[in-house]
């Protein structure tokens, strides 16, 4: 997490402070399950519960000694404690604690996530309600093709983050789980109430059978949903990119005129260079997302070849995510969107772009659809090359004369004609 791209709340989740924090409250946990069980006295339970902390820079100096982040921690937990010092750890092996504890920094994480995935979504849903019937050109293939309006795009950005919001809720069923089940996952040393007794006090639930380590299928998991989000934000965000173009400019980021810069040598320049972070950081996403699904494949019951991974992967991940999403609500909430900009693109080709309504027409007034195809295409290319009015050449077409009346060449001719069913849709979605 590097700190251009790191936010305090998401940067807290992945600290040290945070991640020996929870691996305490773990080894307490488990050390209360004991007790439960009659193994552990109820003074030294107390005792561990009122007293054990841990101190990070004596982790971080114990390290250089041990070279093992949970042989370090616990030496730092029972320097806070006494005699009672030994129930810290009974049963367990150290994967029973960090991956545990690292399920918990993942939903914390995600928490922040969700929050700002839904934050995302509503700043969307009332710029396209704002935009609703706002009229602008449908592209396809970077082409024009027919009208919609500029909210109808962003609406469909509102129901994308709805399913990613689903997903989420998955990721969140999926890693909400714990496990204390010693070395290889048999519960040799700690029996199965105890892990439950755990779990429960910790909000988890149990992992229903493991190795040594939580099968990382739930990890990998989570790192495409993440990934899955940052994809969606690219698409959203190379939606402005190409609407800000100069030949375009529909829309366009804020920009700060008193202090922003553009460019280092050309002073005029206004560069979409919020969305090209977002689009930057959505690949490198995805290349986590990879290295979650590399992670899976464990020799045996377990080795280390995905620990150093998970280390930068999941921090780094939902950091950047976080970010991402941040810096994009900041775009759409102060988006500039140029409608007059969109009605003079709407009309640059002349026309062209009322030809499937010309030929429904022609076919609903009793021509084969070959025949009236042929009318349309023929008439369409001559007012794309000599970049004279469509409807000019149709009115001169005696093929067109005969079938269609000028006020029926009217209603082909309006833009809103296509879009009599845009507040149907938007009630489909719940924004009207």
């Amino acid at each position: 997490m590097i700190p251009r791209y790191a936010l305090p709340e998401m940067t807290a989740v992945w600290s040290d402070e945070r991640k020996f924090e929870l691996w305490l409250k773990v080894e307490v946990a488990v050390v209360q399950a004991w007790g439960d069980q009659g193994v552990i006295p109820a003074e030294d339970v107390r005792l561990v519960v009122d007293n054990a902390r841990v101190h990070v820079p004596d982790v971080m100096r114990y390290i250089e000694e041990t070279h093992h982040d949970v042989t370090a921690f616990l030496r730092s937990v029972a320097d806070s404690l006494g005699p009672e010092s030994r129930w810290i750890h009974y049963g367990l092996t150290s994967n029973d604690v960090w991956d545990t504890a690292t399920c918990l920094q993942m939903l914390e994480a995600l928490d922040i996530l969700e929050a700002k995935t839904k934050r995302l979504r509503e700043v969307i849903a009332r710029r396209a309600v704002e935009h609703k019937d706002t009229l602008c050109i449908g592209r396809t293939h970077g082409v024009h093709a027919e009208p919609t309006t500029f909210g109808m795009k962003l609406a469909v950005w509102v129901e994308e983050l709805r399913r990613h919001e689903e997903r989420i809720d998955l990721a969140r069923k999926q890693i909400a789980v714990g496990q204390m089940s010693g070395p290889v996952g048999t519960h040799a040393s700690v029996p199965p109430s105890v892990e439950e007794d755990a779990c429960r006090r910790l909000g988890l639930e149990v992992a229903k059978i493991t190795t040594q380590v939580i099968q990382r299928d739930r990890h990998a998991f989570y790192l495409n949903v993440i990934a899955g989000i940052g994809a969606s934000l690219e698409k959203f965000a190379t939606e402005i990119r190409g609407l800000q173009r100069t030949d375009i400019l529909e829309a366009e980021e804020p920009f700060d005129e008193g202090g922003q810069t553009g460019s280092s040598s050309m002073p005029h320049k206004r560069n979409p260079e919020l969305c090209e972070r977002v689009c930057g950081i959505a690949r490198t996403l995805r290349g986590y997302a990879i290295t979650g699904m590399e992670n899976v494949a464990l020799w045996h019951e377990r080795d280390i070849s995905h620990s150093s991974a998970e280390r930068i992967i999941l921090p780094d991940a939902t950091g950047l995510l976080d970010y991402a999403l941040h810096i994009f609500t900041g775009v759409m909430d102060g988006l500039v969107v140029y409608p007059e900009r969109m009605q003079r693109n709407l009309e640059r080709t002349q026309g062209l772009i009322y030809s499937s309504k010309v030929l429904n027409a022609l076919i609903e007034s009793g021509l084969k659809r070959e025949a009236a195809y042929d009318i349309v295409k023929s008439n369409s290319m001559r007012a794309w090359r000599e970049e004279v009015p469509y409807r000019g050449l149709l009115e001169a077409d005696p093929r067109v004369e005969e079938r269609l009346t000028s006020e029926q060449l009217d209603a082909i001719f309006d833009p809103r004609a296509f879009l009599v069913h845009t507040d149907e849709t938007f009630r489909r979605l719940g924004l009207a």
